[in-house]
């Protein structure tokens, strides 16, 4: 009984422990719904976010539920720490204002949460996206995609450097008739202004390439999707880019082909056709394009395919032009049959497109049936041997009369049409490359240092030709302009000349007394030199004589007949009477060099100065051209890209009388009829000199024939040792039998 008494005591017990648990659990249940409550009030009626909320209640009911004695913990806080007032009131701000919208867009937003395994479903089916969710990821994608690209325009900029190749350009040389002669510059690119490119060209090309170029925005979303799949889908690259693209990818980037350059080419493209025209993006397109041949630029790939300029090219032309921007290695019709049958293929289907986008109508294209097979080699290239003096010429004339700087030249543009004559220069060049090789077989040794200086030059002044050295790769050295050897007895008209347009003076402080043709003067060998004081002597005490080549005598002889006869003392004494500064003026105004001049001492009169060959001839000119002369010039127009520069051309400057100039002409034309009186028609009007040395070290002839006067010069210099000239030692021939008379027969057309 007692223990039925203990059992029931200890079921109360445990009854009223089970009631006090209950009501200590609906205490704390009240406490965290009022808690709730609070926090929902302290809100001002925003709703919280349900992250937060839920954060908030749970850390509430971790308070509401601490065991009883245990400290609250007073640390601070942990995270981030509370934000400025200023902040926070615009942050409270910003929420309240898109609670809105956010109330609207959560029920669809959780909609779109992935639910997996997604209930409903079985098997495989529950772990796939919903509909609603594969439209929202689309969606996401698509905005994403917009918000990157708008910002990537937004950062891309035009780059203010251009590619080296898309800038530097080399200068083209053009023969007199206009057709190409060289070029200078590691690139052959020459810019066209699109004014002067034919409309037939521009069209060729943008139905090879972009038609819709002038309405496109400037990249092509289909190219660039398919270029981007063939690079990273299958490693491999394919076009499909616009012009612009194609000009950004040529003047601004590199031809790597990567996804991150074709992204930054379409990004530039797209400002650029907003910032550029097309007209101008065409242009440039135009004129940085690879066409082959070592060649940029239409301007270049004309010239080198067709020899001509591109104003020049028709639609046919143009169309076989426009083909080889596919890639001029599988499209030039001269490298290999199969390229051949590829370029037809392309040039008819570039036709064709013209006529469908009607820039070409059906009878024109109906002319163009057969290809238009272009030139099998590139005509602009540098040959390094006649070309090169010629350009070397020219170019120092171009610097100096258009006043371009070194550093100008050198960043090419520049179409310099030159005055030399293609013909003039080959049978000048025939002529002395025969006359060496007649050389190395009857005088192999002195053949070796062998020099052939030679220049053509017209009464007008213009340089046609000129003979500078066997081969300019390996003598830079250039022989037609170089002032090394002296005249000799080639000076004697600039005496004449100068002592018939002076006069004489035979005594201190005489008034000159006029002299003709006719006037007589000693030609004995040996003749003392003297002045109106007295013999002339010399610096070591010795009178000065003169002397004739082969010492012989003439006894007393005109003027005009020691010129015809080239006898020296004569004109060593004419040259003492009219006054040694006169000849030398009379000389320089003539046309030759202040600084070849030499000494004024009687020796001057002999020909101690050291003209060129090139300056030689144009002060023979000024005598044919009745005493005018004017400065000999090798280049006769200059433009760059198209745009003519300003060039000092030089003018016609009296140099001396008229009636002299006709005497010494007519002493000249006698010279040439005794030393080869067979040589040409007596209806030609044929005069010339030969010129011999002294120290035999150089050996001349000069003659105009046809308003066209050419000097040639003989002489030998060892280049490794030194300067100065040694002895022909027969090189140059004889008296009878003159290799610089038969140079210059042959280059006039006589031999």
């Amino acid at each position: 009984m007692q223990l039925n008494v203990d059992a029931l005591r200890k079921a109360d017990e445990t009854m009223q422990l089970s009631v006090e648990a209950l009501r200590k659990d609906a205490a704390r249940r009240q406490a965290l719904d009022k808690s709730a409550h609070d926090w929902d009030a302290v809100g001002e009626g925003v709703p919280p976010r349900p992250d937060e909320t839920m954060a908030l209640r749970v850390s509430r009911l971790r308070e509401t539920v601490r065991p009883p004695g245990r400290r609250a913990d007073r640390r601070k806080p942990r995270g981030k720490p509370a934000l400025p007032p200023a902040v926070a009131r615009v942050t409270a701000a910003a929420a309240r204002h898109l609670a809105p919208l956010t109330a609207r867009i959560s029920p669809y937003a959780r909609k779109l949460k992935p639910v997996y395994p997604r209930p409903g479903r079985t098997g495989w089916r529950r772990w796939i996206p919903s509909w609603r969710q594969w439209l929202g990821v689309w969606l996401s994608a698509i905005g994403l995609t917009g918000m990157f690209l708008v910002v990537a325009y937004a950062v891309t900029d035009i780059p203010d450097n251009l590619n080296t190749y898309a800038t530097q350009q080399d200068n083209v040389y053009f023969w007199s008739d206009g057709t190409p002669m060289a070029r200078t510059g590691w690139v052959q690119r020459q810019a066209m202004p699109l004014k002067d490119i034919p409309q037939d060209v521009r069209w060729a090309v943008l139905a090879a390439e972009n038609e819709n170029f002038y309405s496109d925005p400037g990249i092509s979303f289909k190219g660039i999707t398919r270029a981007l799949w063939r690079t990273v889908g299958e490693g491999d690259t394919e076009g499909g880019s616009t012009i612009t693209q194609q000009y950004v990818k040529n003047v601004y980037l590199s031809q790597n082909q990567t996804v991150s350059r074709k992204f930054t080419e379409a990004m530039i493209s797209l400002k650029l056709d907003n910032k550029m025209s097309k007209d101008q993006i065409l242009e440039g397109y135009l004129n940085t394009s690879w066409f082959g041949r070592g060649t940029y630029g239409i301007q270049r790939a004309a010239q080198a395919y067709y020899g001509k300029d591109v104003s020049k090219l028709n639609a046919s032309e143009a169309a076989c032009l426009a083909g080889l921007l596919k890639g001029a290695g599988l499209y030039d019709p001269t490298l290999s049959k199969a390229n051949h049958k590829r370029a037809v293929e392309r040039w008819s289907w570039i036709l064709d497109r013209m006529v469908k986008i009607g820039k070409l109508s059906p009878q024109e294209r109906a002319t163009y049936t057969k290809f238009p097979d272009p030139l099998k080699t590139n005509p602009l290239y540098d040959t390094g041997e006649q070309s090169d003096y010629l350009v070397e010429v020219a170019t120092q004339y171009a610097k100096k009369s258009a006043h371009i700087t070194d550093q100008e030249w050198d960043l090419g543009g520049y179409q310099i049409y030159t005055t030399f004559d293609r013909k003039r220069e080959k049978a000048l060049t025939d002529a002395v490359t025969k006359a060496r090789k007649q050389a190395e077989k009857d005088h192999p040794e002195e053949a070796k240092t062998g020099h052939y200086g030679a220049a053509s030059v017209a009464t007008d002044g213009r340089v046609l030709a000129v003979y500078g050295g066997p081969d300019h790769r390996t003598q830079g050295y250039n022989e037609s302009n170089a002032t090394t050897v002296k005249a000799g007895s080639a000076f004697q008209p600039f005496v004449y000349a100068a002592g018939l347009e002076h006069g004489i003076v035979k005594k201190r402080n005489g008034i000159p007394s006029p002299i003709s043709p006719e006037t007589v003067y000693d030609g004995n060998d040996g003749h003392i030199v003297t002045t109106p004081e007295g013999p002339y002597w010399d610096r070591s005490g010795k009178r000065v004589t003169a002397h004739n080549d082969d010492g012989k005598s003439y006894g007393q002889i005109t003027l005009d007949r020691a010129l015809a006869q080239s006898v020296n003392t004569p004109f060593m004494q004419l040259g003492m009477d009219t006054g040694l500064d006169k000849v030398t003026q009379t000389a320089e105004a003539s046309g030759l060099l202040a600084s070849s001049i030499g000494p004024q001492v009687p020796a001057l009169t002999t020909g101690s100065s050291t003209p060129s060959a090139i300056r030689m001839a144009g002060g023979y000119a000024t005598f044919a051209a009745a005493g005018k002369h004017t400065e000999p010039y090798s280049v006769r127009r200059i433009t760059r890209n198209g745009a003519r520069v300003a060039l000092t051309t030089p003018r016609p400057q009296r140099a001396v009388g008229a009636d002299v100039a006709q005497n010494v002409s007519r002493a000249l034309t006698e010279s040439f009829r005794i030393a080869h009186p067979a040589a040409a028609p007596v209806t030609a009007q044929v005069a010339g000199k030969a010129g011999t040395t002294a120290d035999d070290t150089a050996s001349w002839y000069t003659g105009t024939a046809s308003s066209v006067t050419t000097a040639v010069v003989v002489y030998r210099i060892d280049l490794a040792k030194s300067l100065e000239p040694q002895p022909l030692k027969g090189l140059a021939g004889t008296t009878t039998d003159s290799v610089p008379y038969t140079v210059w027969s042959q280059a006039m057309g006589f031999g």
